[in-house]
């Protein structure tokens, strides 16, 4: 089958690689799409995602979508059409026994933090856990279906913020996850979502969505005290102060961005003369679930990937989606493979 693999920095090829066999317990899948995520771009561009290095040919994807292609159980008929939630959970520990995503020793589809690297979904075939697999309902599309995974991990954001019903939100980061992020929290009934970002571009894909307000960072001053809830997804140090400032006393302060690793100068002051919240997000549990539901129901979130791109055009559609003023979400149509919506 063909793959694309990622073989280091600014290193990525099309290849031929073995054609997996599902065992017991497990699915084959025909791939139809996969979207880029920030991950897939630093193994990409740095040949590594933080401390997580490319040590062997690593196929990226875990945003993705495609059909049944062999289900030894029969459990699914071939051609149904899926997602993936892309994890595999670790080792329970006490306390969090029901937060499987917590547990250390896990694994993510397209990730170099196992070894062996757990290969990804930018192929023609990817075998997975029956267990991973969501089947999809009729009327959402292959190419929306790829969105899953990402609007997921909005979705438990809103999950960790302990909801936002009726509540002012600011959504701090108008790339991808923060667009989803803002969809989630204005189908989840929240009374105003704002969006904020330093570039032109994300802003307007964020307005198109239908937050009632936006702000550009460095232009537009940053209302303090205004919010219930700051979902900060930018992952930006000076983001995560600018949070704190603008959420209410007593307020939560979700940081779904991941920052780089190291120390950051993060002001805490407010934070504590506030009462502040602050609480991580990080991927989710079973969120997944309840983003193909809403996927379905809303087909304005699809919006949101503003390019397609073949595998022949891989690297371009990675530099696309390392672009983000000129782009939202980047998504590869893997090979033509009849897998039409």
């Amino acid at each position: 089958m063909r793959a694309l693999v990622i073989h280091g920095r600014l290193d990525l090829r099309e290849e031929d690689v073995p054609t997996p066999e599902p065992g017991a317990g497990q699915v084959r899948l025909r791939m139809a799409y996969a979207g880029i995520c920030g991950s897939d771009l630093h193994y990409y561009f740095d040949g590594a995602n933080g401390a997580f290095v490319v040590r062997e040919p690593l196929v990226p994807g875990h945003e993705v979508s495609g059909r049944v292609d062999l289900d030894p159980s029969g459990t699914y008929a071939p051609g149904t059409p899926v997602t993936v939630h892309p994890a595999t959970f670790g080792t329970p520990e006490p306390g969090i026994e029901d937060q499987p995503h917590l547990w250390p020793n896990g694994a993510y589809l397209g990730s170099a933090s196992t070894w062996p690297h757990t290969q990804g979904g930018m192929s023609e075939y990817l075998v997975v856990a029956a267990g991973m697999v969501r089947p999809l309902p009729p009327g959402l599309p292959l190419r929306r279906a790829s969105l899953a995974e990402p609007l997921a991990v909005g979705l438990h954001a809103l999950a960790v913020a302990g909801g936002v019903a009726g509540k002012r939100v600011l959504v701090s980061g108008s790339g991808p996850i923060g667009l989803l992020a803002a969809a989630a929290a204005l189908a989840a009934g929240a009374a105003e979502v704002v969006s904020t970002d330093a570039l032109a571009g994300p802003l307007a894909r964020a307005a198109a969505l239908g937050v009632q307000a936006t702000l550009q960072v460095g232009r537009d001053e940053m209302p303090d005290g205004a919010f219930d809830v700051v979902l900060e997804c930018s992952g930006a140090a000076a983001a995560v102060n600018a949070a704190v400032v603008a959420v209410r006393r007593a307020g939560v302060v979700v940081q779904v961005g991941m920052l780089a690793a190291g120390p950051h100068p993060i002001a805490l002051a407010p934070l504590v003369s506030k009462e502040v919240l602050l609480r991580g997000s990080f991927r989710f549990k079973d969120e997944i679930d309840e983003a193909v539901r809403l996927l379905a129901a809303d087909p304005t979130i699809e919006q949101v990937i503003t390019h397609e791109l073949g595998p022949d055009a891989a690297v371009e559609a990675f530099e696309k989606a390392k672009d983000s003023d000129g782009s939202g979400k980047v998504v590869i149509r893997l090979w033509d493979v009849g897998n039409d919506d």
